[in-house]
Order: structure tokens, then sequence, then C-alpha cells
């Protein structure tokens, strides 16, 4: 393992049991604590640290407010072939999201295409984890999602009416690396931004600026300013049309009616998520595609660079790499918020995950 003091580098096992330990102890079935869990700990094993298990506590403080599910009745409220919204009952956002895209599946591989929403969901952790779900099942996933809570306001603007409304897809190749694309509409995910502060760092220039124009680089202060939208006004756009199709579009929450899941652990968030997937089998041409996204692969990453680039990487390309790496040293979590746990198991009155 690499020596670290700033760091403990804990099994991907030992991190989920954890979770689910806490999850249980707060109230949610075994079983769907565990499915919880298991997400949560992916997160972290990709290196996705601003959505695993650094989202516990706050988890766990909406449980007990009272402002979270812990036995949902989660299911489809329209069912129209291809298309479909699921009610999540105010459920933990990754068993909503799980049951929206297993449906999706299901869907995709009837009508060759198929599209899913959400409402009454929560927070569910890092897009990618559902739009590479479909994968494992030789299909397309494209995944959308609105925030849970406004930090950007319209291009130009001051009031925070969109958040950094995610995007996800993840495309299956033969050999090479699945190419899987997860991205923020803002310069940074919120959840990068609170990481930063765990870890008493600087955010770089570019991610916030304040309410004056300024930049704005503590995360500390981060509630002074507001996050910046990728590509200036487009990013703006791209924010406006993924919360519209996610959240809109489902009868969830967007605009003024997000509530900030930071700050109100009570109020019901009616969180809107929606997946696409695509089953490369109704093409005909599913292998053909596989081969032809290897051969695209291997001519990206085999061109020309500028000087001082000693790799041009792919989407998803990092984060596999984390995988493997952090499946056999374990996962990185910073001192700080090992405390943090550790005052979470005796608050819970489970094992400590030291």
């Amino acid at each position: 393992m690499t020596s670290d003091p700033n760091h403990v580098w804990v099994p991907f096992d030992r991190l989920k049991t954890f979770i689910g330990s806490a999850l249980t102890a707060a109230g949610l079935p075994q079983t769907d604590a565990m499915q919880v869990a298991d997400l949560m700990a992916q997160a972290d094993l990709q290196g996705s640290d601003g959505h695993g298990v650094i989202r516990l506590a706050p988890y766990i403080r909406r449980i007990r407010a009272g402002g979270m599910n812990t036995r949902p009745n989660i299911g489809l409220v329209v069912d129209h072939q291809a298309f479909g919204i699921v009610d999540g009952d105010n459920g933990m956002g990754h068993l909503v999201v799980s049951h929206a895209v297993k449906i999706a599946i299901e869907k995709a591989r009837q009508y060759g295409v198929a599209w899913v929403g959400t409402r009454h969901s929560n927070h569910a952790g890092p897009a990618s984890l559902y739009a590479r779900m479909p994968l494992e099942h030789g299909m397309i996933g494209l995944y959308f999602a609105v925030g849970n809570a406004n930090h950007m306001p319209p291009w130009g603007g001051m009031d925070m009416l969109l958040s950094t409304n995610p995007i996800a897809a993840a495309i299956p190749a033969a050999n090479e690396p699945d190419i899987v694309l997860d991205m923020a509409t803002t310069m940074a995910a919120y959840g990068k931004v609170k990481a930063k502060a765990k870890r008493g760092e600087m955010m770089p220039e570019g991610w916030m600026i304040d309410r004056e124009g300024k930049p704005l680089l503590d995360p500390k202060r981060s509630d002074e300013g507001f996050l910046l939208p990728i590509g200036g006004h487009k990013g703006y756009g791209l924010a406006l049309i993924v919360g519209l199709l996610a959240g809109t579009l489902n009868g969830a929450a967007m605009g003024k009616d997000v509530i900030d899941f930071n700050q109100d652990h009570v109020s019901t968030t009616n969180t809107g998520q929606a997946i696409l997937v695509i089953d490369l089998n109704a093409t005909g041409m599913a292998d053909t595609f596989k081969q032809s996204v290897d051969r695209l692969e291997q001519d990206i990453r085999n061109s020309t660079r500028l000087p001082n680039c000693e790799r041009i990487w792919l989407p998803g390309e990092q984060s596999h790499l984390r995988r493997q790496t952090y499946a056999e040293q374990g996962i990185p979590l910073p001192t700080a918020l090992l405390s943090e746990l550790e005052q979470l198991a005796r608050d819970l009155g489970i094992a400590s995950l030291a």
C-alpha cells in the first residue's frame, strides 16, 4: 500500500460491511442496506469519493430526521411500452434508481430501447454507477439526474435555480475498457467541493466564483458563491435541458422546487433521475459495433500527443484503473473522514471501521 499519513487504506468488503451495518442500525432492512452499501462502496472504489462513504453521515441524519422513507414502496406508476416512470416513495435513491435501471433493461430487451424516469427519489451517488449497469447485458446506458441542491444560477444571473445536473454514458467495447463518461454540467460536482473541504484542500480557480464574480478557492466558503457551468452559457443550457428531462418530465423537483439535501434533512426532496437504455442486439450488429469501439479507442490512444502529454486518456479509463488498484490495495480514506466514521459507529452502536 502507498504510504500516506493523511489516508488509511480500507478493503472494499470491510467498507461495504461497515456502511451496510450503519444503514441497518439506522432502520433500513438489511437487504436494502447492503444493496445501498455495495453501490456506495463502489463509488469510493472507482474514485468518486464525493459520492461514497462521505455521504453516510448525511444520509443517516436525514433518515433519523424522518426525511427519508426506510420502507418505501418503489414501483412503476407510468408503464407504456418502452417508457416508464418509477415512484420511489421517498426511498434511498440508490434503491430507486437501481429499480428503474432494471426495468429499463427489461424494456430495452423487448423494444430495443427504453426510457425510465424517477420521481420521489433521493440522492443516488455517482451517475456512472447506473449508466454502467446495462453494460453487463451488452447494452448502452445513458443517465440523467437533477442534483440535490441548487448551486448554479442561470447564465448572467445570481439566483440559485439550477444544480450540477449530471450526465453519464456507458458504451460497451469488445476487448478494450468500456467507455464511461460521467460529468456534471458544472465545472465540478458539488461532491468534489465537499471532498476538498474534508481533505483540507483548496479548489482550483474556475470551479466557483463569489457574488462579486471573483474566484472562490476555499471550499469551506462555498456557500458564499456558486459553481460555474462547463462551457459558459452552453453548460447552463445543458443543465437546464437535463433538469427538464430528469425532473420536470417525471413530475420531480426542478428549479425553485429543489430541496437543498445538504441543509434540509426533513423535507421530501422529490429528486428525479432518468435512464435511457439501448439494446445493441436490436441493431443486428452488436459485435461489429463493439469491435469498432475498440478500434476507435486504439486510434485515439495512439494518436499524436501534444508536447508534455504522457498519455491520452479515454472517458472511464482512469476509474477503471482505480477499481483495479483499490481492489488490490484498499480504498484510501482521509483520516479526518475516518474520525467522523468512528464517531458515527459509536453513535449507532456498531463495530468500528478500523
